[in-house]
């Protein structure tokens, strides 16, 4: 991991008044480089991942995932910088992302960080890395104490049913890993209740009711007829018996 965020921005001045604004409220010594990858001719294109440890001294609950975007045209010796904090690391590579960032280098994270925990983790994360502009962010929350976790509330624009999806980190300082769950309800109200009150578990989506449903029927059919009755299934015998026992296979991962 990365304590030294350089910018390259030496020599260059401001290319507007947003990009002059953002540099002047940008403090590098204070991030911790996760991510980062520069394309371009002479590297004129830079897309970061941070860790902005000022944060904690502000504001409690506020965003500490920093997505950075920088532009350098060397001709005119000017720069443009953009960029927005988010509560949670894929949040910030899908917005990097959707502005020209290569999905596969920002995803690999460098250093001692908390990792996965699980299957599930990774496959939500990767769905929110692809979600492009599916998620239109309510609110969110980022605690690093007990409890340790961060999470997001968005309208998901591809659910009609329950279209309000928390996705909620959690943390682990034992096993230094971490789970993330996505939620769903059918409004903000209810999904804000649920995070003040935390009275039961978190409503699952209504897809993954039909995954499970398709898992269960898949193991039976599995169990009846041999694997090797299966034919173009995806699926070989060593997988078989991870779906019996209801795992979901195929989410490998990603980071």
């Amino acid at each position: 991991m990365s304590y030294a965020l350089d910018l390259r921005l030496d020599d260059l001045v401001a290319a507007d008044a947003d990009s002059q604004q953002a540099e002047q409220a940008f403090w590098p010594q204070d991030l911790t480089v996760l991510s980062e990858h520069h394309s371009g001719s002479d590297r004129a294109h830079s897309y970061v991942v941070a860790y902005d440890r000022s944060i904690t001294w502000g504001v409690p609950g506020q965003p500490q995932i920093a997505a950075i975007k920088v532009a350098r045209d060397l001709d005119q010796a000017t720069f443009t910088l953009d960029m927005a904090y988010h509560a949670t690391v894929p949040f910030a590579q899908n917005w990097l992302v959707e502005r020209g960032c290569p999905p596969e280098p920002i995803t690999v994270l460098d250093g001692d960080v908390m990792r996965p925990a699980d299957d599930l983790t990774m496959r939500v994360e990767q769905q929110i890395r692809d979600s492009g502009a599916r998620y239109e962010v309510l609110g969110s929350w980022t605690s690093g104490f007990a409890p340790c976790e961060a999470w997001t509330l968005t309208r998901d624009s591809n659910s009609e049913q329950a279209p309000v999806r928390l996705f909620l980190q959690e943390g682990d300082f034992d096993t230094h890993s971490y789970t993330v769950r996505e939620g769903a309800f059918a409004d903000e109200g209810r999904a804000r209740r649920w995070l003040d009150e935390r009275s039961g578990p978190l409503p699952e989506p209504p897809e993954y009711r039909g995954e499970a449903i398709a898992h269960r029927a898949r193991a039976a059919l599995i169990r009846s007829v041999g694997a090797s009755a299966l034919p173009q299934s995806g699926l070989d015998a060593r997988q078989a018996p991870s779906i019996a026992r209801g795992q979901r296979p195929g989410f490998g991962r990603s980071l």
